[in-house]
């Protein structure tokens, strides 16, 4: 007889059960803990989720190089500051309004630098000018208001800090916003609201200094809001810090021509003789770089534009002036080495020099028969009127040409004028073929007439004199410094030599000591160090006098050559010398002018020059790193931004005495 089958056959055992209600426990517990692990320790996760509408990339601002002159004083560094970015697509009406209140302009101002940047990328975050270098009161009130202001966000700006009393505009150069022609020239390097350099040091190394951006990935909520980084930061791109420069600024030497230069207008450039180094390099008047280290006043850079003074232009290495008697060593040389005069041989002098119907006269009277160590000394006008005359045109244009006139320096000092150097066939297009006569020259012996130099030029000219025949492209920087990498790069630069025998540069260099020690610029005398020097006095048209004086110290073996011009100030032994003086005395000495105090409340920084041991000869580049040459670093869209007409901007020029 079959066995019936029941309910407990089909679970089986007693065992079998106990087993079975075990398991759907244990899938209960499985259930409810996986539950509690999704809504309490995952919830913030998928909450985040939920909220992020897209992964945004931030740009990270870099720091630009810092510049540190030769003594290992860091004399341009960085602090951090904060601005506001827009990213046009995610920014509102409400946004603006709110933003206008905060800021305190008018939302029409704020439009105005979105939609700049919206004709760019409207995808991007761009700064604005109402909030670059915003303080803590701004930010506080954006942190508040966050959740009403799409597409707002605050980002770390670095801002330039200049650590010495002065200016020195001119020199360091500025930076502002990236023009629209700009953004359109440089491609993807900048974006609206970015700082570029625009003259100086800032713009002719722009390139090195300016570092690489980096990016941050985020989450973004549909307000545009940060909500969370993005694979927990492992694909962020680190900004790059730009290249340091090494300067061969001679920074006291620098401050001190500041403060010697004050209220007067011109400008005083020293440089080695060993190597073209610029140890200082100052025009004036000039202009207060600190106001354009984080929002640019608008109005304050108009005001320099509108100054009748014309604070903005370069007086160190773009007025053409003639150089009046500081011409005569060339004079001098050029006749030695042509042999038209000798070290030993004179010339006469009648108080004046006649030639055809004209006379030139000599201001010193009448010196007889004077050799051209003395002629040097008394700055005789009819010795060198005569040289000049004997050289003739050609050889004029020829030696005026080899100590570097009639062309720009190529410094790398954006903003440089060529000066005129002329030739006959330059006489022959401006004057016609018979509109001049050979008289020019007795003008030209003298630096008068058409003869027209900068004193960036004259500088270069007055070391190459002293170190008795090497001209040096003049230059700031001596080498830069990949922070990144931890290498140093020397920076190269031209030099030629000028074919005139070395006694001759000595036979010269005795009457530039002459001149010192018992002629015109005896204000110039130092006991224990052998100036060399000559002064200087130009004619200008509706102005009174410019004033020039060049000098070297010590006579063999010399270190510095200076050069100081100024307008408007008479004869150069009662303006130009007393500066120069000056910078020789800091510059030997570290002794300030009687009268000048040092203001040290502007000591706010201190520096240590990174630990990477000189070079002699320049390091081989990596691929990546071309080598730097000179002023050559800018793109060349950037050194065509702002092109001046030189010959516009410079002082009308009649003749020199």
């Amino acid at each position: 007889m079959a066995t019936p089958v029941t309910n407990d056959a089909t679970f089986g055992s007693p065992q079998r059960q106990r087993i079975l209600r075990y398991a759907v426990l244990l899938m209960a517990i499985v259930y409810v803990g996986r539950l509690g692990y999704l809504q309490i320790v995952q919830g913030n996760v998928y909450r985040l989720k939920a909220e992020a509408q897209a992964i945004k990339a931030v740009k990270i601002e870099p720091f630009r190089g810092n510049m540190i002159d030769r003594n290992g004083r860091f004399v341009v560094q960085n602090a951090p500051g904060f601005s506001i970015t827009v990213t046009p697509y995610e920014f509102t009406d409400e946004s603006a309004q709110r933003l206008s209140r905060i800021l305190g302009v008018p939302d029409s101002v704020i439009w105005a630098d979105v939609h700049r940047a919206a004709a760019f990328n409207k995808f991007n975050p761009a700064k604005i000018s109402a909030g670059r270098d915003i303080g803590a009161d701004i930010i506080g009130a954006i942190e508040e208001q966050r959740d009403a202001l799409p597409g707002v966000d605050i980002i770390i700006d670095p801002k330039r800090l200049y650590a010495f009393q002065g200016n020195s505009s001119h020199l360091f150069g500025y930076t502002r916003e990236v023009s629209e022609w700009q953004l359109g020239q440089l491609g993807d390097a900048y974006d609206p609201g970015d700082m570029i350099g625009q003259t100086g040091l800032e713009r002719s190394y722009e390139e090195q200094i300016r570092g690489q951006k980096g990016l941050q990935f985020v989450a973004v909520n549909k307000n545009g809001q940060r909500v969370a980084s993005f694979n927990e930061g492992k694909s962020d791109v680190g900004a790059k810090e730009g290249f340091d420069l090494f300067l061969g600024l001679d920074m006291d030497v620098q401050e001190v021509a500041d403060r010697m230069l004050d209220g007067k207008r011109g400008g005083a450039v020293a440089i080695d003789p060993s190597n073209g180094e610029i140890l200082a390099f100052v025009s004036k008047p000039d202009f207060d770089i600190r106001q354009f280290t984080g929002k640019t006043s608008r109005s304050y850079y108009n005001s320099l534009a509108r100054d009748p003074e014309n604070p903005l232009f370069n007086r160190a290495s773009m007025p053409q002036y003639s150089p009046g008697s500081t011409w005569k060593p060339l004079m001098a040389l050029a006749g030695l080495q042509e042999g038209v005069i000798s070290d030993k041989s004179t010339l006469y002098c009648a108080g004046g020099f006649t030639f055809g119907n004209r006379t030139c006269k000599c201001h010193g009277g009448v010196h007889g028969s004077i050799a051209v160590k003395d002629a040097l000394a008394v700055s005789c006008n009819a010795f060198f009127n005569q040289v000049a005359v004997k050289l003739g045109i050609e050889k004029h244009h020829y030696w005026a040409s080899m100590f570097g006139f009639g062309e720009k320096t190529r410094a790398d000092i954006t903003e440089e004028g060529r000066g005129k150097n002329p030739s006959r066939e330059w006489l022959n297009r401006v004057y016609g073929e018979r509109g001049w006569t050979n008289y020019v020259l007795v003008n030209w012996g003298i630096g008068q007439g058409e003869v027209a130099v900068t004193p960036l030029q004259m500088a270069a000219y007055t070391a190459a004199i002293a170190n008795e025949g090497t001209w040096y492209q003049p230059h700031v920087v001596r080498a830069t410094f990949n922070k990144a990498i931890n290498k140093r790069l020397d920076v190269a630069y031209d030099s030629h030599v000028i074919p005139i025998d070395k006694q001759h540069f000595k036979t010269v260099k005795e009457g530039m000591r002459r001149v010192v020690t018992n002629g015109t610029s005896r204000g110039a005398d130092i006991p224990g160090l052998d100036v060399c020097g000559k002064t200087g006095t130009a004619e200008v048209r509706g102005q009174k006098d410019q004033s020039w004086f060049i000098c070297f110290a010590p006579k063999d073996n010399p270190k510095i050559a200076i050069c100081v011009s100024v307008e408007s100030g008479g004869f150069g032994a009662a303006s130009a010398l007393p500066i120069a003086r000056a910078m020789l005395e800091m510059y030997f000495h570290r002794k300030w002018p009687e009268g000048v105090t040092r203001d040290t409340s502007w000591r706010m920084m201190t520096g240590t020059v990174p630990s990477v041991p000189p070079t002699s000869a320049p390091s081989a580049p990596s691929p990546e790193e071309p080598k730097p040459r000179g002023p050559f670093f800018a793109p060349r869209s950037v050194q065509q931004h702002e092109r001046r007409s030189v010959e516009s901007r410079s002082p009308v020029v009649a003749a020199t005495r």
